[in-house]
């Protein structure tokens, strides 16, 4: 090669580090020769003239470097083929030319362990020319940055535009850089980039809008709105109805690097799938629930196949007749030879136990357990008792004088593992098990025994999950007495020894062997594999269970054979060790795996000595993987000429449940005692056998694990339902039958008898014979004279869509993907989950340390390219964890269920996350089809034929006056005037603060109080501020700036008084006044505010350093302080000239983010508080409780006009004093007395989370909350029951009763449609179906069916209001069966928008609508919210039965997908139930992908467990694919005053890349 004609000495070091990594690549089997040579040459190819094609033997210094650099535990060549790495090769090759462009995901730069750190990739180290960066060194440095700026992931969207990054209006922006250049799989020209962005530019503009409402005091609600910053005023949009937009024709289009990204992944969600399977998920059908299967799939064609018999048992004569009679007759006769030998670390065979000492330890063991055990009232050890053993993996002297003293005692061993306080796996199942076997005493050497961890006092810990054991150290054991017998054994059928195994789904249970079947085992094997005395056994294997325990301890003292042990430890070190021994010894037989194969065969500098002549069985336990064929060929390829006999190879088959299976004998002389298979891997997915061509790229080469065992038989059954016999060519579970398999789980009657007492039956249900069979979990068939095929094993059998795959082949396909720079071979997990009524197959592997994130990502996709050309099956997610991250078993080994466990449960914390739900679900239900010809006069036609009744209800009837001052007085001021005059000491407002008085009874103090006298007076002095100061005329619109308080209530009726309209507007956040001062100026100029009324430490607010540099002084209208009021009298009150003038303006943002404002009569108002009255039941005498928000809505209603017009007295808590005292609220309830208190969600909320835990300590201090008869929520949304209930449980010791718990509604149209009063029927709560409501179906079913949903009744109707259910699209009435636009006609309805341009069209869309059926002659206004009515077996007032009003969820919230509707808070509930550390989310849709936003509420290194975690939830509550799962920091999702997420501003956050996430994944 290269370096013959060059010194390599003299290189440039970096080259020389290069040449040296090459080459412990090519010796660990990372590289084949071909690659080697070819980056080789690349690598010297400037030092050279030329580059020579031969190879040449590596240099003295390499093969040095190759003996420290060698890391044999972590590599496993086991699956190596060059036919699947071919095969692997050329899919890959096709995929090169049309690889979709595929955004990365975006993650923090925080939350990257540092061997993902992105560095600059150099061309010549590149795998391929398409994988090579489509951008400069100077770019790839742009992403190198760290603070607070994020990596954005490697994709060709993260661009840097002038038109692209947000806009903040010039001032107080985030200016954070949006430019990362990133290398994309497959894209090797600037013109897809170009592409994507083009595509992305004429799409909808991203614009965020401020929070109108968001102002409470709470460092949470701040923090959601101050996490990125709010655009300028024109952000604020219009939606359909014509609420407020965008006041600037000219703004600029907003577009993010994300917007990008996600039309990447749209593009590659456009190429075809594969062939489309038929869908087959029906709805109303729960029965279909497999697909249909291919039509074109092969099926079996042979005969139904018969047991077949093994080779008759011939016991040789000269045999022992049991175990013990062995131990006895060796430990007597050859007491001198040698029964065990074990290496030490340095590979030398320093203790060895020969016979005579073997049997002298075991008798002293059985003695002193049945003789010297149960003092200290203690009961003792007695035969058939269980007893633990536990010894480490480098003692197989002391464990096998414990396991033969046991059965000489008559006592039940219980090999297990050393318990661990490590990331050891499976430790709790252990000690489960030795729970269940009753198991009391344990085992152990004195070196182990102190090893394990001790309490203060000396004794063992004790260790998760096991029970309280005593502890023999079997090494200072007492000779036993010389006339001591061990008791005769009562019968040969009870248990010799109990195995410990794991199911597929990890849960450890004991396998029992009778001393029957022991003993039978033992001659089996003996038998089968020709042992005789004397010879020596080399064994790798751990000797505790399995292949191990059978040979290296029953069949050696069975036989009198000499075991040389090699420890695993030893194997990582010297892993040659074992073959070294085989030379020393001549030993004829060894024991291995194939990994211990393919680790031998690195091992080339032990290689000149080795010689194996003498070995006569090499016996190959895991002969059943069918990738052992590689291992077995290359051994015997290379060590031939060191005297291997290719007879010598003898791979088996075991099974922890039919013990042996199968073993190839040795020493075969006919042809036919071998065989080997290429078979068809599409036939072998469909469980049929077919012979594939030899050189078939999706071909997989089979040995055979030998034949049926002596006196044994064997059959093939299906491997689901009941045990049918397979046909000849159908690929089925193997059974067998035989005297010495096990006899059953320990404990566990129920599968037992579906595992170890199985009676195979011919097709049509008949039993073939009386004999039983076990199951022994190997997947695979018979062939020609008895040879046994394994293809696979029932633990890791995925049947994805009807077809099998293995987990030992995805693997095998994994690897061939060049893995040698990104994860470690040896350490991958593949399993299935079950997701959608599917399994869905799952990779993870461990990452190297040096890869970086974009090599990750690039071959991830390879993988699954890969994998879907060989296999034809896509993986639903492939994860990269950190080195040394996937739990372990005590060998080493993945331990696979707990790494399953571990992602289901999302505590696998990986550093790459892949989900490709769109390629593997083919199974969603159909879309839903729209007629667009079925007219409403149809469908209500179609509804009465049917008997159906039409959805409508109302509240009682409004009489035309209650009492002479409703006829007197239609204005609030004329009434307000009345009462200064009539009672004008009457308190009727008290303002309370945060502060509790006093330490027993608990006492809140007052604030403020004003009675009507003085509140007449304060809005007379502030209606001649008004006049005087502010000169304004009747009509102009006021803007009320005023923290929650009386002077707020004092300036509405101050501007009433003089004819002015007033707008409340939530003051600016102090601590958040760059996002919320925009706010409220937008509101000013679209209100028209000819004037802003406010007090003094707001007006002072306004007027700060840092107000000015976001808004200048001279853009407010003129500012009146009403601390410093005028003490003129008001000469005349203004009385409007009729009552439909506008008596105030009422804004409000909406869910959606659209900022509406709606005109509000007087009548109306003055409608609306007399429906509030009656419903209830308000009077002077009455107190009123609130603890709300008072600037829009059912809340300033009740606030500001209610107890004017009934008179009663209303105690004010503003929302952000329970911030501060979560306990003030009730405080006051609870001191007043109070029969009627109302609140918000949010305030709910705070009480709930901040006096969970001091309910007792509140009783004690006198808290009773008795008295309340109605503790309403207002709100504009679904009523959230779970909040309602756990604050209805929580305080019931306090005298809350459920009914006084309730929920209100209103919307836009109407601030107040229903109200839940004192004397009013109970709240109903009903289940729905959610399935049939995405159709705008409503299906009542029980509580707790599946895809049941709580709703709860929204209050009731208030008195005047009448609603109808109508379709929002055809306008027709609906059956009380539809979910449909809650329409409602009241005397309260608000007058009509109040827009900056008039359009009467939206005012009768909206505000004077009529339906196309049914009662088309009503005037209704249209709420935008979707609901429905169902009459219940409650009794109103009037005496008929009660309607109730259910309200579902906006309609602009609503996501339409599938042609199906969703709501975004069922999703969201869903998802936060999935995972603990998930403490909110919200969801939106962006060019039909769904959008998940969680916060996370804990470690960084944990968010990318989420994302699995929120698709496969998603999926299976509600048939959606989640297009992007973003993970962001708690407090992130705004919220507005009523607690209600914003989800249009999340949106546009997210989108303008301002979000500061933590990671976001884009699902494939």
């Amino acid at each position: 090669m290269a370096d013959k004609t060059v010194d390599i000495s003299l290189l440039p070091e970096d080259v020389r580090i290069k040449l040296e990594e090459l080459d412990i690549e090519l010796a660990e089997g990372d590289i084949t020769q071909k690659g080697y040579e070819k980056k080789r040459t690349r690598l010297l190819a400037h030092y050279v003239p030329s580059s020579p094609a031969e190879a040449s033997a590596p240099s003295p210094q390499t093969a040095a470097q190759r003996k420290a650099h060698r890391r044999l535990t972590r590599e496993d060549n086991r699956y190596h083929s060059e036919i699947r790495t071919e095969a692997v090769m050329q899919a890959l090759a096709l995929h090169n030319n049309k690889k979709p462009v595929v955004p990365l995901p975006s993650k923090r730069t925080s939350v990257q362990y540092p061997g993902q750190q992105h560095r600059p990739r150099e061309r010549h180290d590149s795998s391929s020319d398409d994988d090579d960066s489509i951008f400069g060194d100077d770019q790839h440095r742009d992403f190198q940055r760290g603070g607070r700026y994020r990596d954005s992931g490697a994709s060709s969207s993260s661009f840097s535009d002038a038109s692209a990054s947000p806009h903040h209006g010039g001032r107080g922006g985030d200016s954070r850089p949006h430019s990362a250049a990133y290398a994309i799989p497959g894209n090797t020209s600037r013109q897809a980039l170009a592409d994507v962005l083009q595509s992305t530019r004429h799409s909808q503009p991203i614009s965020q809008p401020p929070d109108v409402t968001n102002n409470a005091k709470s460092t949470r609600q701040a923090d959601r709105v101050g996490h990125y910053a709010a655009s300028h005023i024109s952000s604020v949009r219009m939606n359909h109805s014509g609420n407020i937009s965008g006041l600037q024709d000219d703004e600029i289009r907003h577009q993010g690097k994300v917007s990008a990204k996600i039309q990447q992944l749209l593009n590659t969600l456009k190429r075809p799938k594969r062939k489309p399977l038929t869908e087959f998920f029906v709805e109303e059908d729960d029965a279909l629930e497999t697909p249909a299967p291919d039509p074109n799939a092969p099926k079996p064609e042979g005969s139904i196949m018969s047991p077949f018999p093994g080779e008759q048992l011939v016991i040789p004569t000269g045999l022992p007749r049991n175990l013990e009679s062995a131990l006895q007759r060796y430990g007597s006769s050859s007491y001198k030879a040698n029964a065990v030998t074990v290496l030490d670390q340095n590979g030398k065979p320093s203790l060895t136990l020969t016979y005579g000492k073997l049997l002298a330890r075991t008798q002293k063991i059985a003695y002193n357990m049945l003789q010297k055990t149960g003092h200290k009232g203690e009961g003792g050890i007695k035969p058939n008792d269980r007893v633990a053993l536990v010894y480490p993996n480098n003692d197989p002297i002391s464990f096998i004088s414990g396991f033969y003293g046991c059965l000489q005692a008559g006592v039940v061993p219980v090999p297990v593992e050393v318990p661990s306080s490590r990331r050891d796996a499976g430790g709790q199942g252990i000690g489960f098990l030795l729970g269940s076997l009753n198991v009391k005493w344990a085992l152990t050497s004195e070196a182990c025994h102190k090893s394990l961890s001790k309490t203060a006092s000396g004794e063992v810990a004790q260790f998760k999950g096991w029970p309280k054991l005593n502890w023999l150290v079997t090494d200072n054991f007492h000779k036993s007495s010389k006339d001591w017998q061990p008791p005769p054994k009562q019968s040969e059928d009870i248990p010799a020894y109990v195995e410990y195994t794991q199911s597929k789904d990890g849960s450890t249970v004991g396998v029992t062997v009778t001393r029957s079947a022991m003993l039978c085992h033992a001659r089996t094997l003996t038998l089968a594999s020709n042992y005789t005395e004397g010879e020596v056994m080399v064994c790798v294997l751990d000797f505790k269970r399995d292949v191990g325990l059978w040979h290296g301890i029953l069949c050696s003292v069975f036989n009198g054979m000499h075991v040389i042990f090699i420890p695993y430890s030893l194997m990582k070190v010297d892993p040659a060790s074992w073959m070294k021994m085989i030379t020393k010894y001549k030993a004829s037989v060894a024991i291995v795996k194939s990994r211990d194969m393919h680790w031998g065969l690195l091992a080339q500098k032990d290689h000149k000595d080795i010689n194996f002549a003498s070995l006569r069985l090499l016996l190959v336990a895991d002969g059943a993987n069918p990738w052992s064929l590689t291992s077995c060929d290359a051994f015997l390829n290379l060590f031939q000429s060191k005297g291997l006999k290719p007879e010598a190879i003898c791979p088996c088959a075991s099974s922890s449940e039919a013990l042996t299976v199968s073993i190839r004998r040795p020493g075969r002389s006919s042809a036919s005692a071998t065989g080997r298979g290429i078979l068809s891997m599409q036939g072998l997915s469909h469980g049929v056998v077919r012979v594939d061509t030899e050189n078939s790229l999706t071909s997989l080469t089979l040995q055979d694990c030998g034949q049926v065992m002596p006196g044994a038989k064997m059959t093939v059954v299906k491997t689901e339902g009941p045990p049918v016999l397979c046909q000849t060519d159908e690929v089925g579970e193997l059974c067998l039958s035989a005297g010495y398999s096990g006899v059953s789980y320990w404990g566990l009657q129920g599968i037992t008898s579906t595992t170890f007492q199985v009676q195979p039956q011919h097709p049509d249900g008949s039993v073939i014979g009386d004999l039983k069979y076990v199951r022994t979990g190997l997947l695979g068939f018979l062939g020609p004279g008895g040879l046994v095929f394994v293809c696979g094993s029932k633990e890791g059998l995925m049947t994805v869509s009807g077809r099998r795959h293995n987990t030992d082949d995805i693997i095998a396909t994994v690897l061939a993907v060049e893995p040698m720079k990104f994860i470690y071979r040896g350490r991958i997990a593949v399993f299935s989950i079950s997701v959608l009524k599917d399994e869905r197959i799952i990779i993870i592997a461990e990452q190297r340390p040096d890869c970086t994130e974009e090599e990750s990502f690039q071959w991830m996709s390879r993988v699954l390219q890969a994998v879907d050309s060989i296999h034809q099956v896509g993986v639903y997610c492939l994860a990269l964890v950190p080195p040394n991250y996937l739990p372990k078993t005590p060998l080493g080994g993945i331990h696979l269920p707990e790494t399953k466990k571990k992602f289901l449960e999302g505590s696998l914390h990986p550093a790459n996350v892949l989900m490709c739900p769109h390629t593997c679900v083919t199974n969603l239900p159909k879309p839903r089809e729209h007629r667009p010809d079925v007219t409403p006069s149809a469908v209500h036609v179609g509804n009465i034929v049917q008997g159906a009744r039409m959805a409508q209800a109302q509240g009682r009837e409004l009489a035309s006056s209650e009492d002479e001052s409703d006829r007197k007085h239609m204005f609030l001021t004329e009434i307000l005037r009345w009462r200064s005059q009539t009672t004008p000491d009457h308190i009727v407002f008290t303002l309370l603060n945060s502060k509790i008085q006093g330490k027993w009874p608990y006492q809140v103090q007052p604030q403020i109080q004003m009675s009507c006298s003085q509140l007449h007076k304060r809005a007379e002095r502030i209606g001649c501020m008004l006049m005087e100061k502010g000169r304004l005329n009747t009509g102009d619109h006021v803007a009320l700036i005023y923290p929650p308080g009386v002077d707020l209530i004092a300036a509405f009726y101050g501007c009433l008084y003089v004819g002015c309209v007033p707008v409340t507007i939530r003051p600016p956040h102090p601590q958040n006044i760059a996002t919320t001062l925009p706010t409220v100026k937008m509101i000013v100029e679209v209100s028209k505010s000819s004037a802003i009324l406010t007090n003094s430490i707001v007006h002072k607010l306004l007027k700060t350093k840092e107000a000015t540099q976001i808004l200048e002084s001279k853009s407010w209208p003129t500012i009146l302080d009403t601390d410093d009021l005028p003490k003129k009298k008001l000469a005349a009150i203004y009385r409007a000239p009729t009552p439909e003038m506008i008596c105030y303006l009422d804004f409000s943002v909406s869910t959606t983010g659209m900022l509406a404002g709606v005109k509000m009569s007087h009548v109306s108002t003055t409608a609306l508080c007399r429906s509030i009255k009656l419903q209830c039941e308000l009077y002077p005498s009455r107190e009123v409780t609130l603890c709300l928000d008072p600037y829009c809505g059912l809340g300033f209603v009740l606030w500001c006009l209610a107890s004017i017009y009934s008179g009663h007295h209303s105690i004010l808590i503003a929302p952000s004093e329970v911030e501060t005292n979560p306990a003030v609220w009730l405080t006051a309830v609870s001191n007043y007395k109070v029969r009627d208190t109302f609140c918000s969600y949010g305030v709910m909320e705070l009480c709930t989370r901040g006096l969970g835990t001091s309910t007792a300590t509140l009783k004690q201090r006198g808290i009773n909350l008795g008295c309340v008869r109605t503790c309403c929520v207002i709100a504009e949304e679904r009523p959230r029951i779970q909040l309602t209930t756990s604050f209805t449980k929580l305080f019931a010791n306090l005298g809350l009763t459920p009914r006084s718990v309730s929920t209100s509604f209103g919307c836009r149209v109407n601030l107040g449609m229903a109200l839940q009063g004192a004397s009013c029927p109970d709240p109903t709560t009903v289940y729905v179906d959610k399935r049939a409501m995405r159709n705008d179906r409503v299906t009542l079913v029980e509580k707790g069916s599946p895809h049941s949903l709580c709703i709860m009744e929204s209050g009731k109707l208030l008195p005047g209001v009448k609603v109808v259910i109508a379709n929002p699209e055809t306008k027709g009435q609906c059956a009380d069966s539809h979910l449909g636009e809650i329409w409602v006609s009241s005397p309260h309805n608000a007058s009509g928008y109040f827009m900056i341009y008039g359009d009467d069209s939206l005012h009768a869309e909206h505000f004077d609508s009529h339906l196309a059926t049914g009662d088309t002659s009503s005037k209704y206004a249209r709420t935008g919210f979707l609901g429905f009515v169902r009459r219940t077996e409650l009794t109103q007032s009037d005496g008929g039965r009660h309607d109730a009003i259910f309200v579902v969820g906006a309609l602009d919230e609503t996501v339409m997908l599938r042609g199906m509707r969703y709501h975004p808070i069922d999703i969201e509930t869903s998802v936060v139930r999935c995972h603990r550390k998930i403490c909110e989310c919200a969801v939106f849709t962006w060019t039909n992908l769904l959008v998940v936003v969680v916060e996370l509420e804990g470690n960084e290194n944990e968010a990318l467990d989420l994302v699995p975690l929120v698709t496969n939830v998603t999926l299976e509550e509600h048939y959606l694919i989640v297009g992007v799962v973003v993970v962001v920091d708690p407090g992130v999702i705004p919220i507005n005053s009523r607690g209600e997420k914003q989800r249009m501003h999340l949106r546009d956050g997210f989108l303008a890349d301002q979000l500061d996430p933590i990671y976001v994944a884009y699902n494939m």
